[in-house]
């Protein structure tokens, strides 16, 4: 029998873990031969209802389930793990500032860099999904020396995702024909969905859509503040729909990207596009498969996308810079 890919998944008890977990039982990600071991994560008041969701997935009765187990220690639920999902994190307060966020989530980052350091498989790659994700993932990654800089990842698929589907809305065609959308910098406000190197049915999305204004005025800023549309909406942050960007991420790392396409994540900047090395910093990615991956070079930068690139790259190294107290020997 092959080996199973061990995924570890955070706050796994919580709306996205539970929207995450049966597609990961199921093979929709690694693919229909591979099996999978559930390693799940909870605070200790959340595990009674994360069993719950650990009977239903017995009642599915996934062929390609090897094994899993849910634990609120986070030494057992990284054990041997090939892929750690960091979703669980405090949530948003009404009132809460970006900077304090960051500084309340930033002990329990801490303490899960230091358990992947130490109990995760040799070959590990985390991604992180729990807000402000770049950061997070900057403030675990420096507790984790042993793990290289190439097997970090923060979320921005579903920016990707949202801004396929705003174009594609507007263009009357079906996702499937927008490629090469990137999401440059930081999961927030300062990032810069990329319309003009997107296509359409092989065309510039700007070209498609010659409608300037709907770019500046419409497009970059339903992208950029879906988050909190959707909270103002269904009362509740998205859940599903970041639990497929989430799996979209890691399905993405795992296959080869397809020919004329690339895909976005949050990685540890080597200085492309003139980014500060070491920032998370989100980038257009291609994989060659088996998490094999490179950053694109090349992609045209006019004056516009320079100055957002870089104002989100300034808000990196202020939040940076806001929990340097809490960066590790890896920073």
């Amino acid at each position: 029998m092959t080996t199973p890919i061990r995924v570890a998944v955070t706050g796994a008890g919580g709306q996205i873990g539970y929207a995450l977990l049966f597609r990961l039982a199921s093979g929709a990600v690694f693919g229909p031969e591979q099996p999978v071991a559930l390693q799940l994560l909870e605070i200790t008041p959340a595990l009674p209802a994360l069993n719950g969701t650990l009977m239903e997935l017995e009642d599915c009765a996934f062929p390609l389930l090897a094994e899993m187990k849910a634990t609120d220690k986070a030494a057992e639920a990284f054990a041997g793990a090939d892929w750690v999902i960091l979703v669980g994190g405090l949530p948003r307060k009404d009132g809460m500032s970006r900077a304090d966020l960051i500084r309340a989530n930033g002990p329990i980052f801490t303490g899960q860099g230091k358990a992947i350091n130490d109990a995760a498989s040799p070959n590990v790659r985390v991604l992180t999904v729990a807000n402000p994700c770049n950061t997070n993932c900057l403030i675990a990654r420096s507790h984790a020396p042993r793990v290289p800089s190439d097997r970090w990842f923060a979320m921005t698929r579903l920016d990707q995702n949202r801004a396929a589907s705003q174009l594609a809305r507007k263009a009357g065609v079906p996702v499937a024909s927008v490629k090469k959308v990137t999401i440059w910098g930081n999961h927030s406000d300062t990032q810069y969905p990329d319309y003009k190197n997107a296509e359409i049915a092989g065309v510039p999305a700007n070209s498609v859509i010659s409608d300037p204004a709907w770019f500046s005025e419409s497009f970059i800023p339903t992208v950029a503040k879906r988050g909190g549309a959707v909270i103002k909406a269904r009362g509740a942050s998205s859940a599903a729909s970041a639990a497929n960007a989430a799996l979209g991420t890691v399905q993405a790392l795992h296959v080869p990207t397809p020919a004329g396409d690339w895909f976005s994540a949050g990685v540890v900047s080597d200085g492309s596009y003139g980014i500060q090395p070491g920032l998370i910093y989100s980038y257009p990615l291609v994989s060659k498969g088996g998490c094999n991956w490179s950053i694109v070079q090349d992609v045209n930068i006019d004056d516009e996308a320079r100055q957002r690139l870089d104002a989100s790259a300034a808000e990196l190294i202020s939040e940076r810079d806001a929990v340097k107290d809490l960066l590790g020997p890896a920073a």
